[in-house]
């Protein structure tokens, strides 16, 4: 495996974009990320945009929202109302809500969803992240689901096991609304880090991945961190 650091140097200010369809999308593909981002680089901000939840829903999402974002130095937490399965049905509002957040913000690195995802509310979330945002440094995230839609990821970070346990931890006792699922459980999330840390030979042997559509190699700027 091939170690590369952010553009953004340690002790620099990092602005993170995280977006998600549905409440608990951002917490189950980056959340282990997401903290270990937050541990290790203390001047991060990170604004949170979630694009349907309803109901209890959106109160969930917003306190795992803020569960996570504990430690960064500024957090903007969003929860849109769009109907859960019907986003590309609302496509010129949804589209209208992303260009909205591109006057708002310019972020260094954008976590959304992977742009094949067979789920119609993942797919629509991910194009319009690379409509919107053509000039910045986009990972896609993956969701486990019953479609078995899972890809063949290109980018790791390998996650230490407090933040690996860390993550399970908030996404089983935030959303209380998903536990009757047969899927969301302890064993699927951390079986799926379990394999990415088997493919990039983590060091505690759990990772999450991601896609990286465009990253530049860039020689001189190489093994930043």
């Amino acid at each position: 495996m091939i170690a590369l650091g952010t553009a953004v140097p340690r002790g620099q200010p990092l602005t993170i974009l995280c977006l998600g369809a549905h409440a608990d999308d951002i917490e189950i593909g980056c959340g282990g990320t997401i903290l270990r981002l937050l541990a290790e680089r203390p001047r991060t901000s990170v604004h949170w945009v979630v694009m349907s939840a309803p109901g209890a829903r959106a109160r969930e999402a917003r306190r795992s929202a803020a569960r996570v974002l504990r430690a960064a130095t500024t957090r903007d937490i969003r929860v849109e109302a769009f109907r859960d399965g019907f986003l590309p049905y609302d496509g010129a509002r949804v589209k209208e809500t992303f260009e909205a957040l591109k006057s708002r913000v310019s972020p260094d690195l954008i976590f959304t969803h992977r742009i094949d995802d067979a789920h119609q509310d993942h797919r629509l979330v991910s194009e319009l992240t690379w409509n919107t945002f053509r000039d910045h440094w986009i990972l896609e995230y993956e969701i486990p689901k019953y479609d078995g839609d899972l890809g063949h990821p290109n980018v790791f970070v390998p996650l230490p096991a407090a933040v690996r346990r860390k993550k399970v931890r908030l996404l089983l006792s935030a959303f209380p609304s998903q536990r009757s699922k047969r899927w969301f459980t302890e064993t699927t999330f951390d079986g799926l880090m379990r394999i990415r840390g088997i493919e990039c030979a983590a060091p505690d042997g759990y990772a999450e991945a991601f896609h990286g559509r465009k990253i530049t190699f860039d020689p001189g700027v190489a093994g930043q961190r």
